[in-house]
C-alpha cells in the first residue's frame, strides 16, 4: 500500500473531534474515547443482514464437520486468535473446530513479525499448511481491507472452494472481490490517527463474538442462555457447570452431584438425565439422535 492509497483509508483520516485531545484533562479524554467508542454499536447493527449470511456459512460448515478459520496481522490477527481460543472451555468444541492465524505465526502474538504481514505468499501458504477445503470457513480480518498476507489467505482459500468473509473498517477495498460476504464496518477514524487497536479492534471483537456465539447458538451448545457444552477444566469451571445444571433443572445438588459424576462432567447430559428422568446412555443417545440439542433430546425422552 502506497502512501496516497494510506491517506484515502478512513481509519487513517484526522478525527476532527479529537484534534485537541492532548490539551485536555484525563477525565475529558476518557469522555472522549468513550464518545468514540459508543458509536460502534450502531454501526455493526447495519451489518446484521450480512453477519446472518457469514452465520449460515459457518453453521453448514460445522455440520459438514468442517472449520472455521480467522486470519490477521496485528491486532486483527490477536482478536481472531482471542476469539478462537475461548470457544473450547465456552463451549466444548476441540481445538481444531475454530481457529486463528496471525502473519508470521505464534510468536507474531506477542512480538511483531517484521514484514509478514506484506507476505501474500505467506498467507496462501497458511491456508495450504491447514489443509484449506471446501466444507471450511475463512474470515480475513484487517482494519484497512488491505493487509497482502490477508488477501493472500483470502484468495487461496476462496481458490481452494471454502467460503470466505470479509472484516475490514473501510469501503470499496480489495476484500470486494475476495469475499462471498463482506463485512465493512465502518466506525470512522480513531481518536488517535491510525491507531485502529481502538474503535477498528472493538468492532471486529464485537463481530467475530456474533459469528462464534450465534453459531454454537445455532448447533445446539446453549439451552435457554446457559453454555450447557462448556468444559470443566478447572475448579471454577466445575463449579459453573454445576451452578448450570442447578439453574436448568432446579434439582437438588444431591441429585446434581450425582448426575455430574454419572454422565463424567458433561453438562448437557446430566442436564437430560434430571430433566428427562433418564440413566445416562439413554440421556446419551438422545442427544446423539438429536445432535446435541438438550431441548430436541428431552423431547425425545417423553413417553
Amino acid at each position: 500500500m502506497n502512501l496516497q492509497q494510506l491517506s484515502q483509508l478512513t481509519t487513517e483520516q484526522v478525527n476532527e473531534r479529537t484534534r485537541q485531545v492532548d490539551q485536555l484533562s484525563t477525565e475529558q479524554i476518557l469522555t472522549l474515547i468513550n464518545d468514540e467508542d459508543r458509536q460502534i454499536p450502531d454501526v455493526i447493527r447495519g451489518l446484521i443482514p450480512n453477519i446472518t449470511i457469514a452465520v449460515d456459512y459457518i453453521v453448514e460448515a460445522f455440520q459438514r464437520g468442517g472449520r472455521l478459520f480467522y486470519v490477521g496481522a496485528g491486532t486483527s490477527g490477536r482478536i481472531g486468535i482471542l476469539d478462537a481460543s475461548e470457544c473450547p472451555p465456552t463451549y466444548g468444541t476441540p481445538p481444531s473446530m475454530v481457529q486463528g492465524l496471525i502473519a508470521g505465526g505464534f510468536k507474531a502474538v506477542k512480538d511483531p513479525v517484521e514484514g509478514a504481514e506484506d507476505n501474500e505468499e505467506l498467507g496462501a501458504s497458511d491456508m495450504d499448511v491447514n489443509h484449506i477445503g471446501p466444507n471450511d470457513v475463512v474470515v480475513g480480518i484487517a482494519a484497512s481491507g488491505r493487509t497482502p498476507y490477508v488477501l493472500g489467505a483470502m484468495k487461496r482459500a476462496k481458490a481452494l472452494g471454502a467460503k470466505v468473509v470479509g472484516v475490514c473498517n473501510n469501503l470499496g477495498t480489495p476484500m470486494v472481490g475476495l469475499a462471498d460476504v463482506l463485512l465493512e464496518a465502518v466506525v470512522g477514524p480513531e481518536v488517535v490517527l491510525g491507531s485502529t487497536r481502538m474503535k477498528a479492534g472493538t468492532s471486529q471483537k464485537l463481530i467475530l463474538n456474533m459469528l462464534t456465539t450465534t453459531s454454537m447458538i445455532r448447533m445446539g451448545k446453549v439451552y435457554g442462555n446457559l453454555m450447557v457444552d462448556l468444559s470443566p477444566s478447572n475448579v471454577k469451571l466445575v463449579h459453573r457447570a454445576k451452578r448450570i445444571i442447578r439453574l436448568a433443572t432446579g434439582a437438588a445438588d444431591e441429585a446434581i452431584e450425582r448426575a455430574y459424576a454419572e454422565s463424567n462432567g458433561q453438562v448437557k447430559t446430566a442436564i437430560v438425565m434430571l430433566l428427562g428422568n433418564a440413566g445416562f446412555e439413554a440421556a446419551q443417545q438422545a442427544l446423539d439422535e438429536t445432535g446435541g440439542f438438550v431441548s430436541k433430546a428431552l423431547e425425545k425422552l417423553k413417553p
